[in-house]
């Protein structure tokens, strides 16, 4: 592959903040009450990391901002039933669907990592918010515990459902795209022209 027929999408920080998220987030699910030190490390991690993206997502490079892969629901609904006939548009950055599984992740991220955060203060009386919290306020650890719990497991399901639409995708354009996530390079044809070089 020639540096003709290639073109770098993702730059070093969105892949640096892809693998770690995902690393973070394992780690944190696999360790949940067991290894509470570990798994309220991982969340800070991830909390972290939502807030470069954040910021990354307004002053980054093009296929980093959210304004290249904010899609009306009419065109994300299009997308989803053109991919579902097997037909469905290439795009350099992020699709539609993609798109909005990066919003949907991110915010149900924070969620888990706030809800983590306040958790933690009310049931351990540790962590930057315990003094929020006194031993006697078991109603709020209660509930943040089924908050908490609810989006970690939202937050697997819609990784499922992103993996799953990666390999699709793969499959339906012939390309590797945990690969390109890998190396920052997607290769350059006249179809990614249309979506990614205007």
């Amino acid at each position: 592959m020639t540096e003709s027929t290639q073109i770098r999408v993702w730059d070093p920080l969105v892949r640096f903040f892809h693998w770690a998220l995902v690393s973070a987030f394992t780690v944190a699910y696999i360790t949940e009450d067991d290894f509470l030190t570990i798994h309220s490390w991982a969340g800070y991690l991830i909390l972290a990391l939502l807030f470069i993206r954040f910021i990354w997502g307004f002053v980054g490079t093009r296929y980093a901002r959210f304004s290249d892969f904010f899609y009306r629901p009419e065109e994300i609904v299009q997308f989803l039933k053109d991919t579902m006939q097997l037909r469905a548009r290439r795009y350099l950055g992020h699709n539609p669907a993609g798109g909005a599984m990066v919003f949907l992740l991110m915010f149900s991220l924070l969620m888990v990592t706030v809800s983590g955060v306040l958790l933690f203060g009310a049931e351990e009386q540790a962590g930057p918010l315990a003094h929020w919290f006194t031993q006697s306020e078991s109603f709020w650890a209660g509930a943040l515990e089924e908050v908490h719990e609810f989006f970690a497991n939202f937050t697997l399901f819609l990784v499922f459902i992103h993996v799953t639409g990666v390999f699709v995708e793969s499959l339906i354009h012939k390309e590797n795209l945990v690969s390109a996530m890998v190396s920052g390079f997607k290769m350059k044809n006249s179809k990614s022209q249309l979506e990614g070089e205007s």
